[in-house]
C-alpha cells in the first residue's frame, strides 16, 4: 500500500472554498477577466440560439443564402490566408534579411491596416480597384472585375489580414542565426535546399500561427468588405453581412444561430490549425 502524506491528506480535507482562496491573485484576475468579456457573451450566444427548436435552429442553419455566405465567407477567408502564408512569409523575409531605401517606411507601412479604420479601407479599395480607378482601370480591358464581386471581398480580406502574419514571422526570422545556413552551405547544399530543409521547418509553426490569426481576422471582417462587394446574395453576400441583416429584421434568434455556426467553424478549423502546429513542432523537435 501506498502511504499518503499529511500535507496531501490535510489538502483533502480542506474545504474547496477555502482552497479557492489560495489561488494566486493573477490567476483570479485572470478567470474573472476572461469569464466577464469571453464566457459569459459565448454563453448568453449559445442561450439565445438555444431558444428556437431544434427543427427551425436547423431550418435557419442550413438555409440556402445561409450555406451560400457560409462559402463566400471560409472559402475566401481561407484563400486569403493561405495568399497571405506565402507573400507575407516573403515580405518578412525581405524587411529582415535585406537592407534597402525606405526600409522603415514600408515597414511601418505593413501594419497600416492595424490602424486604418476597416470602412476607409473598403471605400480606398473600392475605389482603386473599380472599373474607372488605378488598378480597376488596367484590369477592366483583361475582363477581370474586383470591385463588387467576391474577388473584391477576398482583396479585402488578404488586405486586413497580410499584418498579421508578416508580424508574427518577422521575430521568427530575426532571431535565426546566419551560421545554419552557412554550415548548410559549406555542405554543398542549394538555396533552395537550405530554405526547405534548414529554415522552413524551424518557421513553419510560426508562418501556421500566422496564417491562423489571419484567417480569424479575414472571417470577422464586416466593414471594407461590406463596402467593396455588393452584399448580393448566393454571390458576394458574407456571413457578417447576412448577420446585420437578419437584425435589421429584428430577427435576433436568427442572427444569433447564424453567429452559432460561425462560431463553431472557426472553432474547428482554428483547432485543426493548432494541430498542425504541435505536428509540425513535434516533428522539428525529432
Amino acid at each position: 500500500m501506498t502511504s499518503v502524506s499529511p500535507s496531501v491528506e490535510v489538502e483533502r480535507e480542506t474545504p474547496f472554498w477555502k482552497r479557492l482562496g489560495r489561488i494566486p491573485w493573477t490567476w483570479r484576475i485572470t478567470i474573472a477577466y476572461l469569464t466577464v468579456m469571453l464566457f459569459i457573451p459565448i454563453a448568453a450566444m449559445f442561450l439565445k440560439a438555444s431558444t428556437e427548436p431544434p427543427a427551425r435552429f436547423w431550418a435557419i442553419a442550413t438555409s440556402d443564402i445561409a450555406l451560400a455566405t457560409y462559402n463566400v465567407t471560409f472559402g475566401t477567408a481561407i484563400f486569403a490566408a493561405l495568399l497571405n502564408g506565402v507573400f507575407g512569409t516573403l515580405i518578412a523575409w525581405v524587411l529582415v534579411r535585406y537592407d534597402f531605401p525606405l526600409k522603415r517606411l514600408i515597414d511601418a507601412t505593413v501594419d497600416l491596416p492595424f490602424a486604418l479604420p476597416t470602412a476607409v479601407a473598403g471605400l480606398t479599395l473600392a475605389t482603386v480597384y473599380s472599373d474607372n480607378g488605378w488598378i480597376g482601370s488596367l484590369l477592366a480591358p483583361l475582363g477581370i472585375k474586383v470591385s463588387f464581386t467576391r474577388t473584391g471581398v477576398a482583396v479585402a480580406m488578404i488586405f486586413i489580414s497580410l499584418p498579421f502574419i508578416v508580424r508574427t514571422v518577422q521575430p521568427v526570422l530575426q532571431e535565426m542565426e546566419h551560421e545554419i545556413e552557412e554550415a548548410a552551405w559549406c555542405l554543398g547544399a542549394s538555396q533552395w535546399q537550405t530554405f526547405w530543409k534548414v529554415i522552413l521547418p524551424p518557421l513553419f509553426p510560426t508562418i501556421l500561427t500566422g496564417v491562423a490569426l489571419g484567417f480569424s481576422r479575414a472571417v470577422g471582417e464586416y466593414g471594407s468588405t461590406v463596402i467593396i462587394s455588393s452584399n448580393t446574395p448566393f454571390k458576394d453576400l458574407i456571413a457578417p453581412v447576412l448577420i446585420f441583416q437578419r437584425l435589421e429584421q429584428y430577427d435576433y434568434s436568427g442572427a444569433t444561430v447564424i453567429g452559432i455556426v460561425l462560431l463553431s467553424i472557426s472553432l474547428v478549423l482554428l483547432l485543426a490549425i493548432n494541430f498542425l502546429q504541435a505536428w509540425a513542432r513535434r516533428y522539428d523537435s525529432r
